[in-house]
């Protein structure tokens, strides 16, 4: 059921493909021999791409690499840091090394061995590669940089990719209509379909997948009929120029107009990286099963039959060029429609909205259907060979050598596999990345100018969110300031929960002590909650909270850590309240014993956090308050309207004798301040460059981040916090 999904959504790109492989090829007019020379070298190379990146690389070896089930380039960045601790995340902390995500055993790739799960190469896994990239940070920045770069670059194409499938598939219009109707009708249908797809995104990927799975299986079908049809009645002897041999004969002859035409022969694996990238959504097996046994052999037998028959018909590129509806038998028009791109795939690494970055990719798509192939048909095909090719070529070199890493650091496999792995598909992608680079003055470089944009975006947010985090830390209040200050914290406690939102994982953050200098007076329960990401796809609720005490029982203080994976979804407000308060409280009845779930959190030792399960629970009962009615009128014309009764919520502990009285009498506080209500304390910062500090540097961060922060990401909550219940406690940070 899997497999057939996958259908629908992952490989549409790759299904669409046979319309314009041969026609982007073809497009720098190379003459055709008689001996069809040519036409039998671009179906070999073909072929062999086909076979080698798709199928060998990613079906039997990239899709092993996945994060607990996600895949992508995040996923390979996710692996090498966990095992090679070459993260940037700055807030880190032992305790986050016993996920279990985390610890989860790697499928190794079982090529040389019998035994996947055992270790190999002993030596030769390379312990300098490990140790250069954990002691070095200019190395760890390039890891950064180059996952990076490969998310943008999926984003750069994925931005033009749906609109270039979708014009293509539509294109099949022309063989039933004038010219002169054509041009008027093509545009305006592509566009409406677009608008469909991506008003669909929002509903998920399971319907999608049942949506549009039947359409893609009918396309694969009807491709599969065609392609056969054409080998057996007008070349059945085209299986011939699968042979390598004609790859050499067709660069031979062409030499650097075949070199050049590479470019097109790389549009036939535009979406190999979906299967790796949407692989979260299915599972290996499916992704595997529908490429090799429906994908794979359907698109073989339609570019073998599109060679075919145009072997025998060489004149046709002079009406229609060389594309695929002509090759269809009778000119029956198969109508095809693909899924356009998947909104979850990126939302990951930017912070976004799914449906936002789906309607940003929709209205830039429209733009080029209105107005860069309004101008022709051939304008299509003049972006797809152009301007899709070099950013999709970039992304698999990324995957490439993220990949090589991996082998080595995760799956401890010989230093010389790795080695052998990205010389060989190393080899062959930056063929095709000279091929297509030489188009990048002629319009490739629109997607790398927007994806340079993405992460030029991407860059800065993480520079500055990482200086923010250091001045946290060099200004934070240690903890024998509150201690200090006693039971009664130097201030009025009055009723409620307070809770100051941090980054930090130890200490105390300055605006508390600005806070409380200005204004002497807090809640009876104290919490510093630290909201943060973990390089694993997912944490298990039993796993989520990490809660200690800051400072001694009496001072009802405490420290509550919440992780998630970078493809969790953050709770409402009343539910995450209600784990919040039920962690701490779980908290407060196992603290007594100290058991194995102890962990270590600060640097010096000073704090102790458990991890806790949101498994108590308060009984609640709501009662009902009388209400006063008003006083009897003596005006009979005004009548007094009845007053409904108050209703109030009241939380109740468990009955429970194992409880000590200690025990018992923190939790009731803790009750307590639950029924009078949360208030939220924020820090509303300012980031500011140091006088003195570069000029990059002034423009990074008093205009780049400080635009981006202000317009564009609010802070990481969890919750949507009411407004009533919020203080926000300004600071400048010169950083």
């Amino acid at each position: 059921m899997l497999a057939y999904q996958s259908l629908g959504v992952v490989y549409g790109d790759l299904s669409t493909s046979p319309l314009y492989v041969y026609k982007s090829t073809f497009a720098d007019d190379i003459e055709h021999s008689e001996s069809n020379d040519e036409i039998y070298g671009v179906l070999s190379f073909v072929f062999w791409t086909l076979t080698l990146v798709p199928l060998l690389k990613y079906v039997l070896i990239v899709l092993r690499a996945d994060d607990n089930g996600e895949g992508g380039t995040f996923a390979l960045y996710s692996l090498l840091v966990r095992h090679a601790r070459v993260g940037f995340i700055p807030n880190g902390q032992v305790a986050d090394e016993e996920l279990l995500a985390y610890n989860k055993k790697d499928d190794h790739l079982g090529l040389l061995n019998g035994d996947p799960s055992a270790p190999t190469g002993g030596a030769m896994t390379a312990p300098w590669m490990r140790r250069l990239l954990e002691k070095h940070q200019i190395s760890q920045r390039m890891l950064l940089v180059l996952a990076l770069l490969g998310t943008c670059m999926v984003i750069g194409d994925g931005v033009l990719t749906p609109a270039i499938s979708v014009f293509s598939a539509v294109s099949g219009l022309e063989l039933s209509m004038s010219k002169e109707h054509h041009k008027y009708v093509e545009v305006p249908v592509a566009c409406l379909i677009l608008v469909c797809l991506f008003a669909l995104q929002q509903y998920g990927t399971h319907r999608l997948g049942f949506l549009f799975a039947p359409i893609v299986v009918i396309w694969l079908m009807c491709i599969s009929v065609i392609g056969a049809y054409n080998i057996f009645y007008w070349n059945p002897h085209v299986y011939q120029a699968l042979s390598p041999y004609y790859m050499y004969k067709f660069l031979k002859k062409t030499r650097r107009g075949g070199w050049m035409s590479l470019g097109g022969v790389l549009l036939c694996i535009t979406g190999s990286e979906a299967m790796y990238a949407d692989l979260g959504h299915f599972s290996q097996s499916s992704i595997k099963i529908a490429f090799t046994f429906v994908v794979y052999p359907s698109l073989l037998l339609a570019y073998m039959g599109q060679a075919a028959y145009i072997s025998q018909h060489h004149v046709i590129q002079n009406n229609y060029r060389i594309g695929f509806y002509v090759s269809v038998p009778e000119f029956s028009l198969v109508r095809e429609i693909k899924m356009a791109c998947s909104g979850n795939s990126y939302t990951c690494c930017c912070g976004g909205k799914p449906i936002s970055y789906n309607w940003y990719f929709l209205n830039y798509q429209t733009v080029h259907c209105l107005g860069l192939f309004s101008k022709g048909e051939d304008s299509a095909y003049f972006i797809q060979n152009r301007w899709s090719g070099l950013a999709v070529i970039i992304v698999m070199l990324v995957t490439t050598c993220l990949m090589s890493l991996v082998i080595v650091l995760c799956w401890h496999k010989n230093i010389f596999l790795a080695i052998c792995f990205v010389v060989f598909f190393g080899t062959i992608e930056v063929l095709f990345f000279s091929a297509s680079l030489i188009k990048f003055l002629e319009g490739a470089w629109v997607p790398i100018a927007l994806s340079f944009v993405l992460m030029t975006v991407m860059c800065i947010w993480h520079y500055g969110t990482r200086k923010k985090y250091e001045f946290d830390v060099q200004n934070k209040v240690p903890i024998n300031w509150l201690l200090s200050l006693g039971p009664a914290l130097g201030f009025v406690r009055v009723r409620g929960i307070g809770l100051i939102h941090t980054e930090l994982i130890s200490g105390i953050p300055a605006i508390f002590s600005h806070f409380v200098t200005n204004l002497p007076a807090f809640h009876q329960v104290l919490v510093f909650l630290c909201i943060k990401s973990v390089p694993v796809p997912h944490v298990l609720p039993e796993e989520r909270f990490l809660v200690g005490r800051v400072g001694p029982k009496e001072y009802r203080s405490y420290r509550v850590i919440v992780r998630y994976g970078y493809h969790d979804i953050h709770k409402d407000e009343l539910e995450f309240e209600k784990d919040l308060v039920s962690s701490i409280a779980e908290f407060i009845q196992s603290a007594g014993h100290e058991q194995n779930g102890y962990v270590e959190a600060t640097e010096n030792g000073d704090e102790k956090m458990m991890v806790v399960s949101a498994g108590f629970r308060f009984h609640e009962e709501r009662a009902v308050e009388p209400v006063e009615a008003p006083g009897p009128s003596n005006s009979k014309a005004m009548h007094s309207s009845p007053i409904p009764p108050k209703k109030r919520v009241r939380f109740v502990l468990p009955r429970s004798p194992k409880l000590e009285k200690s025990t018992r009498e923190e939790l009731q506080d803790l009750m307590e301040a639950r029924e009078a209500g949360m208030a939220f304390i924020l820090g509303h910062s300012y980031m500011r460059a140091k006088s003195g500090s570069s000029l990059i540097k002034r423009l990074v961060i008093n205009f780049g981040y400080e635009f981006l922060r202000r317009n564009c990401r609010g802070p990481m909550y969890a919750v949507s916090i009411p407004h009533a219940s919020t203080l926000e406690v300004g600071m400048i940070y010169n950083v």
